[in-house]
């Protein structure tokens, strides 16, 4: 818990001042007079003002948010000596500049991040299929687990080299939400020949990306062993004789091919409520045994009944170091904030027109349960996760909603266009109409961080 309070607090510290930094440094640059510099709202906990500087810098109470408070006559009264200070009398370009600088910081900032975590190296599983499930896209396409997938190309792409799963993923991720055929070129065995599969996406309907998402293409883990690992005391698997270290070869009259094949056997051993009874034929010691295992049922979340056992189910996957160097690096950060913009637009257009759910949308609580898990999962993880967050920030902001800078810039569009601003009373609608979007918005995301941490 602490430390999912902590990484919370972190992120979104770095990514607030990180935006408010770009409107700030852009401000100082345009000759624009900025008087307070904050992040975080509420009582200030700091505070602080540099010698000969007219900025004061502030750490708020309630770290959701920050502000650059520049000099500006529609706040206060500017005498007239400062006048050509304050940000109501730059030029259009200066005032776009500055409210775009914000968004663009966060963007900047993924790069960066995208990029040290290339150049750092992250230890990820190898791009091994585990067993597809029956009827499954993958399926269908002649997957059948084992594989190792060596390149991947979305619709007409050249294919690129897959390093890792996770790459693979991200891929299929792409291909399913832009509705798109994905090409895979995989090896059946270690230094065998290589084949290419179709994954037919084009007609896949992805309404949200989520766990069901993968297992509806059939791609949903890396292959692993089929062994037991721990095995919790009192349940199924120690009731049954299990052990930790054995290796499943069959369950019934089905051979058992690696860890995902045999969890989803588990899964499906409930039919009518009722647990049936398996007979597994395992290795142990070198030894071959027959034991007969009954799951326990579990029923989770308003889910159908599964199988459960009670034990860790499949060794851990084989891994690979991901590593760039320092141009590649770089220019592969480029290509992932892009990338990663792009479909969080396509993912946003979708929802506005009902192709997409609103379960996609996501707030401060679904948000601090993944900076903990991120952060204790390494700290290049962490680096994935302030990436991701920080395109999402971005992206978000750019959007022509009047209470963002997004719905500025679309002010100074319209001023562009016709020479003259927003009128007061034009700009009081839209103001309200934008902070009631807002609101909308944030109580679903609410909604919905609820509905998955607690429901």
């Amino acid at each position: 818990m602490l430390l999912t309070i902590v990484a919370f607090i972190v992120a979104l510290g770095l990514l607030i001042a990180v935006h408010e930094y770009g409107h700030y440094r852009v401000a100082v640059a345009c000759g624009v007079k900025v008087l307070r510099f904050s992040v975080g709202f509420g009582k200030p906990l700091l505070r602080w003002q540099p010698q000969g500087s007219p900025t004061e810098f502030v750490i708020g109470a309630f770290p959701l948010g920050g502000y650059v408070r520049m000099l500006d006559e529609r706040e206060a009264p500017v005498v007239a000596a400062e006048r050509h200070l304050a940000f109501n009398h730059q030029p259009l370009r200066s005032r776009a500049a500055i409210v775009a600088a914000g968004p663009i910081a966060n963007l900047l900032l993924a790069i960066l991040l995208y990029a040290a975590v290339n150049w750092l190296g992250v230890d990820e599983p190898k791009a091994i299929l585990a067993s597809p499930a029956v009827g499954s896209v993958a399926h269908q396409a002649g997957l059948r687990g084992g594989e190792l997938v060596t390149a991947a190309a979305m619709g007409a792409e050249e294919p690129e080299p897959v390093r890792s799963f996770e790459d693979l993923r991200w891929t299929l991720t792409r291909g399913a939400l832009d509705n798109q055929d994905v090409r895979l070129e995989v090896e059946t065995t270690p230094g065998g020949g290589r084949r290419e599969l179709v994954l037919e996406l084009h007609d896949f309907d992805a309404r949200e990306a989520d766990a069901q998402l993968f297992r509806k293409i059939g791609v949903i883990g890396p292959w692993t062993k089929p062994v037991i690992g721990e095995v919790v005391a009192g349940g199924a698997a120690q009731r049954s004789g299990l052990r930790e270290g054995d290796t499943v070869l069959q369950v019934g009259a089905t051979p058992v091919v690696d860890g995902q094949q045999l969890r989803e056997l588990i899964r499906a051993s409930v039919r009518d409520g009722a647990s049936l009874p398996q007979v597994w034929r395992i290795v142990r010691a070198g030894q071959t045994l027959d034991l007969q295992v009954t799951p326990d049922v579990v029923r989770q979340d308003g889910a159908a009944p599964a199988g459960r056992v009670g034990a860790y189910v499949g060794a851990l996957p084989a891994m690979v170091t991901v590593r760039y160097g320092p141009i590649e690096g770089l220019w592969n950060g480029v290509v992932r904030t892009w990338e990663v913009s792009a479909l969080t637009l396509r993912m946003m257009g979708r929802m506005v027109v009902g192709e997409a759910s609103l379960k996609n949308l996501s707030g401060p609580l679904t948000i601090a349960d993944y900076a903990g898990r991120s952060a204790s999962l390494g700290f290049t993880q962490y680096l994935v996760f302030l990436a991701l967050i920080s395109v999402s920030l971005g992206v978000l902001n750019l959007l022509p909603l009047p209470v963002l800078d997004g719905g500025h810039l679309m002010y100074y569009l319209w001023e562009g266009v016709t020479g003259k601003g927003v009128s007061d009373a034009w700009m009081e609608r839209l103001q309200r109409g934008g902070v009631a979007l807002l609101l909308v918005m944030m109580s679903i995301a609410l909604f919905n961080d609820v509905t998955r941490l607690f429901g």
